[in-house]
Parts: C-alpha cells; sequence; structure tokens
C-alpha cells in the first residue's frame, strides 16, 4: 500500500493515533501477538440495561430466512421477514455493525462476512434513516490487513460508513455482571460511545475448537487484553457473550458456508454456497439453524455453548420451536 494510501485508509478509519509513524509504526500500533492490545486503566463500563434489543414482538417471527442468489435481495428478504429494518433503526440512531473480520482471507474463502452481505446491510442501515453507522472489530490477525483483504473496509466505506480499527485508548474496561470469564474485561468501546443500536453479521463456519462459529461467537472480536486464554473453555466464553451483548439484530451469513477447516479455512476446497441469510432477534436460534441447516449437522448434537447460554434464559437454540418465516426471493 502508498504512503498516499495509507494516510487516506487512516483518515477514512478514524485512526489518527500513529498515522505519523507510517508503515513500520502503524504495524507496531496494530499487531499484537502477545494478546495485550487493549488493557485499559479506566473505570468499568456497564452497557445499557437490556443491552441494545428491541421490544420483542408477539406477531412477528423471530426467524426470517431468505434464500436466492442475489446477496442484496436475500438481506433485504430476511429482515423484511422479521419486521423490516425500521422495526430496528430509527432515524438519527447512531449504529454499530460488527461483522467478522478475524483473518486475513479473501472473502470467496468463507472466514469472514462476505463484503457484498455488509455493503447491503449497511444500505438498509441508511435507508432507514441512521445518523451514523459505524464497522468495528478487533481481528485475531493484522486488523489493517484483515480489513483490506476480506474486501469489508472497502465494502464498509463504499456504502457509507465509518471503518473503527482498534488502537490504545480504544478499550474499556466492561463490567458484565454474573459472566463467569469476562466479568471485568477489555472491551473495544470507541465504535460503542453514543451508540443505538447494535448489529452483528457473521458467516457461517465449522470451528476446530467450538464445532460452529456464527452470531454469538462473533462478539469475541469486541474483546481486548489476552483473550487467547479463553480456549480452554471456549464453550463457556461463548455463553458469556451471549450475556455481555444483548444486539438489536443479527444477521446470519449463509450466502457462503466454510464447512470444514474453520475457522481460518484457506481453501476454496472448504466451502460451499449457502444461498441463504437469516435475520434474528434470537442469535441461539439464528445459530441453531445454521448449524442443522447451513452446516448441514442435522445429526449432531448442537455444542456445549449453547446449551450454556440458554440456561441463562439468552435464546432458544431449537430453532424450531420459534417462529419462522421462509422466503424465495429470486
Amino acid at each position: 500500500m502508498s504512503d498516499t494510501d495509507r494516510r487516506a485508509f487512516l483518515r477514512q478509519a478514524g485512526l489518527v493515533a500513529g498515522a505519523a509513524a507510517g508503515a513500520g509504526g502503524l504495524t507496531a500500533l496494530l499487531h499484537d501477538p502477545d494478546g495485550e492490545r487493549g488493557k485499559p486503566k479506566t473505570e468499568d463500563l456497564i452497557l445499557p440495561a437490556g443491552g441494545y434489543a428491541v421490544e420483542a414482538s408477539s406477531v412477528l417471527p423471530v426467524l426470517g430466512v431468505a434464500t436466492g442468489n442475489d446477496v442484496k435481495k436475500l438481506v433485504r428478504g430476511a429482515i423484511t421477514l422479521v419486521g423490516g429494518i425500521e422495526r430496528f433503526v430509527k432515524r438519527g440512531d447512531v449504529v454499530v455493525i460488527k461483522p467478522n473480520v478475524a483473518f486475513e482471507r479473501a472473502a470467496a474463502l468463507g472466514a469472514t462476512t462476505n463484503p457484498e452481505v455488509l455493503r447491503a446491510l449497511i444500505e438498509l442501515v441508511k435507508e432507514a434513516g441512521a445518523k451514523e453507522i459505524r464497522v468495528a472489530d478487533n481481528p485475531i490477525e493484522s486488523p489493517e490487513s484483515c480489513f483490506h483483504r476480506s474486501g469489508l473496509h472497502a465494502a464498509a466505506i463504499d456504502g457509507g460508513a465509518q471503518v473503527y480499527l482498534p488502537a490504545p485508548g480504544n478499550f474499556r474496561n466492561l463490567h458484565t455482571q454474573g459472566a463467569t470469564w469476562i466479568e471485568r474485561w477489555p472491551f473495544f468501546w470507541a465504535p460503542f460511545a453514543g451508540a443505538d443500536k447494535v448489529i452483528g453479521v457473521a458467516p457461517v463456519k465449522d470451528h476446530n475448537l467450538c464445532r460452529a462459529s456464527m452470531t454469538t461467537k462473533n462478539w469475541y472480536g469486541l474483546l481486548g487484553g489476552r483473550r487467547n486464554q479463553f480456549h480452554q473453555d471456549i464453550h463457556g466464553i461463548i455463553a458469556d457473550l451471549a450475556l455481555m451483548m444483548r444486539p438489536t439484530l443479527v444477521v446470519l451469513d449463509g450466502s457462503r458456508v466454510l464447512f470444514r477447516s474453520g475457522p481460518t479455512g484457506g481453501s476454496l476446497a472448504d466451502v460451499r454456497q449457502g444461498h441463504q441469510i437469516v435475520a434474528s432477534t434470537d442469535s441461539l436460534a439464528a445459530d441453531g439453524y445454521g448449524w442443522h441447516e447451513l452446516l448441514e449437522r442435522r445429526g449432531e448434537a448442537l455444542p456445549a455453548y449453547f446449551k450454556k447460554a440458554a440456561a441463562r434464559g439468552l435464546g432458544q437454540p431449537d430453532y424450531k420451536q420459534v417462529s419462522i418465516k421462509k422466503e424465495q426471493v429470486g
């Protein structure tokens, strides 16, 4: 990347700190081999009571499933089935969108959110009258490289959103009452300052530790500090994530499915086309659908984190027990 392109990227991403240091300085700022990025010395933060969820509906379905080949129509169709974007975003809202940008992979490899899905989602949120749209993640690998290689930086900027990358000072200690592992833990707070709504948009992936990574696991990308220690109890930490973040809406990106060799992938042979987008107010129900219908593991028990999160009253893992509406959108 040229110096000119790098400076443009920094302006778009809102990353002022470290810009003058050039390429080497930026790499040092963002690379975090020891997992120490984001260890703030600040007063504890508490997210809004009830999180960012909208009021439950006794009429609208919990799951909306759109099937087809046109990504833009899929995103719009799935969200329309659960009440339309106007149910979730109001004029003047500040909206955080959290894709999965964890790895430096090309979009076609399925390890990250499909940039076409992100762009379509941003377009809908803009139509609803959002004042500001923020796209944020704290990737496992170099954030700058992950956002660029996956196509998600271009999708966000082209759509009119602002990209937030992790940097010193962008984290605050979050207090999540009742959490086992992250009752007090560094949280990527900068994009959430003043936010009204939060939307997660996650791909459907195999995962070598927790067996599946979807909308609930997606919130892992908001943690700082030595988060690799959570691998000793991966199901426990995912249940904690469900407690930590009560989103406005989740979008399960089944446009393509990384059905093996996850979560990093690396071969097109590990990916199949899914042709589906799922929108839901229940992350566990969305992920349950993804497990059975998109990963096609109908004969296998759900991963343990589903039961752990459900025991806390955080959703319904059996998607067949919630109201669902499906539509072929072309």
